[in-house]
């Protein structure tokens, strides 16, 4: 199989050619990505040789570019390419828009045109909105999002299903709980709080830090996509969750109490607009289906993580500068504390 992985520099997507080329050493795959503040081919350094690995720079909002990778002979597309922190869709809406929603359409274009034989498009929870104290996000739970970025993932999802409705494009669905894990670029919760714990740095924690996330490792993320790729059956939707429901608050205890740091190190900041309080994910479609099965415990999977960020100070160190700075003292430096 040749597979086209589109933002294959970025977190997940980094991680999963990694889980392709380690499962699947006859399958090639084609990374396009356009490298923006997120992309690091850092990240793939390590199989940068790999005869069965290319590399294209490319937006997936540019037809003519898209085209052409997928022309040159693409079995199967995972869309990973999407802009995806919640904070940068509040100041800047129209870049989400063009990646999620025009860039989604570009590639089903091409993809229909050239006879892709699978479309994974790989969406979120967040596309659900909000949960209050009981109940789970399942697969026919109605879209209410709440923010820019979940509104351009929820579009794109609906884009997506109408291909297949339309056009019988082999088109699956997976939609995901909060990931975590090596190579997550560092404006994100859980590398936030480890690297500046380490450097004794405040841990900037909205509100009162009671709001809930369902953690997943991003390896056993990896395995689901991989799972419905081969498996999943078009036109359906599948939801990924780790089983694992925890207050911000929480996650940021276990960080200090892992380096044995003071709890004065967490700073209360003011919220974000339109923050939802609750996820949890209903996975057991998937697991019922598919037969998946969750591999990495959250205990376990955070210890690995943490111990991953403190032997690549280096990798962290590099991308912690330039516009990643100013997005930081604006979204936290500078943000009311309470």
């Amino acid at each position: 199989m040749r597979l086209m992985v589109t933002g294959g520099a970025g977190f997940i997507g980094s991680n999963f050619i990694k889980y392709i080329l380690r499962e699947h050493p006859d399958y090639s795959i084609l990374n396009f990505d356009k490298l923006t503040y997120a992309g690091n081919l850092d990240n793939l350094s390590d199989i940068e040789d790999n005869p069965n690995y290319e590399f294209i720079q490319g937006d997936i909002a540019d037809l003519k570019g898209v085209k052409e990778a997928v022309g040159s002979g693409v079995d199967a597309i995972v869309n990973f390419a999407a802009e995806s922190h919640v904070d940068r869709s509040l100041d800047n809406p129209s870049v989400f828009i063009i990646t999620n929603v025009l860039g989604t359409q570009v590639l089903l274009d091409a993809a229909s045109e050239f006879n892709v034989q699978r479309f994974v498009q790989v969406s979120t929870d967040e596309v659900y909105g909000s949960l209050g104290s009981e109940g789970f996000f399942r697969e026919t739970t109605p879209l209410d999002p709440n923010s820019p970025y979940s509104a351009s993932k929820a579009s794109a999802d609906l884009l997506a299903i109408s291909y297949y409705r339309s056009f019988k494009m082999p088109v699956v669905i997976t939609r995901c709980s909060n990931n975590y894990g090596p190579y997550q670029f560092p404006e994100k919760l859980i590398p936030l709080f480890i690297t500046n714990a380490m450097d004794d740095k405040p841990l900037p924690v909205y509100g009162d830090g009671k709001y809930i996330r369902d953690w997943i490792h991003v390896e056993d993320h990896c395995r689901a996509v991989d799972l419905v790729m081969h498996k999943g059956q078009p036109g359906e939707v599948y939801n990924v969750g780790g089983e694992s429901e925890r207050e911000n608050l929480w996650i940021t205890d276990f960080i200090l109490d892992y380096f044995e740091k003071p709890q004065s190190l967490i700073t209360h900041v003011k919220d974000r607009p339109g923050h939802d309080r609750r996820y949890a994910i209903d996975c057991s479609k998937i697991k019922n289906d598919l037969g998946y099965e969750l591999k990495i415990d959250l205990e376990t999977g955070l210890k690995e993580t943490i111990d991953w960020y403190k032997n690549n100070r280096q990798w962290w160190e590099k991308i912690r500068s330039g516009e990643y700075l100013k997005y930081y003292e604006k979204h936290y430096l500078q943000r009311e504390k309470i």
